[in-house]
């Protein structure tokens, strides 16, 4: 059971967002209480716009207003390290919390002991690494301030009340997933992590060159352990920042390695850049793995011009990732695996494939893995594996490039197996292919002018189509009775001289607002959002067009004023749109809250019938009157219908047309759908026919 922290605040400022964190609510609910709560804390500092306050006295405030979210720990801790000030210093805090950490685990002194002082925090690193020592040491003050003695507080709790390797780890993944946008570290996911490990196997000696806050390494160190062998593990990273972190992280596992019995060497970690500044240039690991940045055409090029790395080839200038590569290959043991991370253009640009072909003629690269795109955040593409080995003149020449693509199986089967079972295969000489996955592909048919080695353009796709022939005759029948369907769904309409619509009095619906005939409503808070996480389901601008029901929302804060429900005969038309769109609520969209983007006419149903009204207000001339240019730039519209005036017809007339409007409406859901599937009918045939299993009738 975990408790509230003491001096859970601390001598700190606090901006509206943090206090929302404190209170786990939204900002909007903390602007609320500004203004309605007159014993609320004043500023102290920052501006109009974005105040501070005094952490002691919002602490107070929310603790007698029940306001106060009791959280755990950890998440006290991390909440410290988020709100710390300059935020640019957020990482140097979240190292000198895992430096604490990590003394504290050798001891036993009980959570409510005096805080060690920076020097003696700087003491025992020492004894334990005088590299670790150094690292931490530049980020050490004479004594701490009121923050960071605050912050080392709690975690001084935290060591006391659970592991603390498991304690730095847990604010290590919300930095890496929170802090994100400011730092800029582009982690590796466990998922693709274990799946780079699974490719370069185990040994003695483990390098990462461009380690980040070193997931990868970690991993491999723990993966050790677990299996009761030793790894030493070695990195160079260039921000010092991300070395602390990494070599704290390793430095957990080695005590545990330690503790364990096991005979294990402490982790080497150095700060620099690897390709201009090699800080371990005699090393050869026996798995080397890497996330490398992307991109970075300043890399020294013109510095490394004749570096005897580049036994493959000199890298272009353009081709950062190459040099990446070679120098992984620098570092490998004869009988080693060095596995890394590509951009997917660095298997097909034109300026690098000199020495893509020489990595694949002398047997260096062994294997070509294309992952699922998104897999890689913030990136969206999918990012390709490589795997190298160093090629051995003593041994037969191997089979060929392996080329593996989990693009599509990884949809079913996890991405470890996938691979996992082809690299198998491939290295007992086992060249069967799996249609659509892998192949194993020989040299010569790579060496063309282009040297392209991207994994779709060598593997047999599967001679499955999505449909077979008769189920695509049997999609022609009723997509013929779908387009029947279709025909009916129009009102039955005729030529008229004079309608009645034509002749009637026109009534402006300011007016009708203004007597109570017609309410007009929108969603009051401007920060909810949506999602499937929750049974609060909220109706979005999407769910007017395509007429489904509303999606679920998880982003209310207690004082939030909740948006009007929708009922039943409400019409409800976008803010923001191309024309004007207006539908009678459907039944699946009675009950759920108005969202953003969407306002609600409601309507008077003893004067008025809503379809006839969501008819005529939905009048292309009217886009005219009711629209004002947005301010997205996009070339849509606001749309006021305030502005708007609407036929005044007796309520039986009004029906009339509103059930041909409701009729119009339901049409213009089902041509959507039927573009749709005739989309997909038209590929289906296409694939039938290319694939010989259709033909032409004469």
């Amino acid at each position: 059971m975990t408790r509230e922290p003491n001096m859970a605040i601390g001598d700190a400022t606090l901006t509206a967002s943090g206090i929302a964190r404190l209170a786990n609510v939204g900002r909007a609910a903390v602007s609320n209480w500004r203004r309605r709560y007159a014993d609320f804390p004043s500023p102290v500092g920052g501006t109009p716009t974005s105040p501070s306050f005094d952490a002691r006295e919002v602490e107070q405030w929310l603790r007698q207003h029940g306001r106060l979210h009791r959280a755990s720990i950890e998440q006290w801790v991390w909440r410290h390290i988020e709100s710390y000030q300059p935020a640019a210093q957020i990482t140097d805090a979240l190292g000198i919390c895992g430096a604490y950490l990590l003394v504290r685990s050798q001891q036993n002194e009980p959570a409510d002991e005096a805080l060690l002082t920076p020097i003696q925090l700087a003491t025992r690193l020492a004894a334990l690494d005088p590299g670790l020592a150094e690292l931490v040491g530049d980020l050490l003050p004479k004594q701490w301030t009121p923050q960071l003695t605050t912050l080392l507080r709690t975690v001084n709790q935290l060591a006391f009340e659970q592991a603390p390797e498991a304690a730095f780890e847990y604010l290590h993944n919300r930095y890496v997933t929170s802090a994100n946008p400011l730092s800029g570290l582009a982690g590796t996911p466990d998922s693709v992590a274990e799946v780079m490990l699974a490719l370069a196997g185990t040994g003695a000696r483990t390098l990462d060159f461009t380690s980040g806050t070193g997931s990868i390494l970690r991993m491999a160190a723990d993966l050790a352990l677990k299996n009761a062998t030793i790894t030493r593990c070695y990195a160079q990273e260039i921000k010092p920042q991300y070395a602390l972190i990494t070599l704290l992280r390793l430095w957990f596992v080695h005590l545990r390695a330690r503790r364990a019995g096991h005979p294990a060497e402490p982790p080497v970690v150095h700060v620099g850049d690897s390709l201009l500044a090699d800080a371990l240039p005699d090393l050869r690991a026996d798995v080397v793995v890497a996330n490398f940045p992307f991109g970075i055409h300043d890399w020294g090029h013109d510095r490394l011009a004749y570096d005897p790395r580049w036994t493959y080839g000199l890298p272009p200038r353009t081709e950062p990732e190459l040099a990446w590569v070679q120098h992984a290959l620098a570092h490998l043991s004869p009988d080693g695996t060095a596995v890394v991370l590509m951009p997917p253009a660095a298997a097909l640009r034109p300026a690098g494939r000199r020495v893509r072909a020489e990595l694949v003629r002398r047997g260096a690269l062994r294997a070509v893995i294309a992952l699922p795109a998104g897999l890689m955040p913030p990136t969206g593409i999918g990012l390709h594996v490589w795997v190298l080995t160093q090629p051995n003149p003593q041994q037969p020449p191997t089979a060929g490039l392996l080329v593996v693509d989990t693009t599509t199986a990884s949809k079913t089967r996890p991405l470890n197996d996938i691979v996992g079972t082809a690299w198998r295969a491939y290295l007992s000489n086992d060249t069967a292919e799996e249609p659509g996955v892998h192949r194993t592909v020989p040299a010569i048919d790579v060496l063309d002018d282009q040297v392209d080695l991207t994994p779709q353009r060598y593997v047999p796709q599967p001679n499955e189509l999505a449909a077979t022939p008769a189920q695509i005759l049997a999609k022609i029948s009723d997509f013929d009775e779908l387009l029947e369907e279709l025909r009916r769904g129009l009102p039955p309409v005729q030529q008229v001289h004079t309608a009645a619509l034509h002749a009637a009095p026109q009534a402006d619906i300011a007016d009708l607002i203004r007597s109570g005939s017609i309410s007009v409503h929108r969603a009051t808070s401007r920060t909810r959002s949506v999602s499937t996480a929750s049974d609060n389901a909220v109706l979005t601008a999407s769910n007017i067009l395509s007429g489904r029901s509303a999606a679920g929302s998880n982003d209310q804060a207690e004082d939030d004023h909740p948006g009007p429900r929708v009922q039943a005969g409400d019409i409800l038309i976008p803010i923001i749109a191309r024309e004007i769109i207006a539908h009678v609520a459907t039944p699946e969209q009675i009950g759920a809250e108005l969202g953003p983007g969407v306002q609600l006419m409601r309507v008077d149903t003893t004067r008025f019938d809503p379809w006839f009204v969501a008819g005529v207000i939905s009048r292309t001339d009217n886009l005219r009157v009711a629209g004002r240019a947005s301010s997205t730039g996009s070339g849509t519209l606001r749309i006021d219908i305030r502005r708007l005036t609407i036929p005044v017809l007796p309520l039986d007339q009004q029906q009339t047309y509103g059930q041909a409007f409701h009729q119009l409406a339901a049409f213009r859901t089902r041509l959507d759908q039927a573009a749709a599937t005739g989309t997909a009918l038209a590929r289906d045939i296409a694939d039938g026919l290319t694939a010989g299993v259709l033909g032409v009738s004469p």
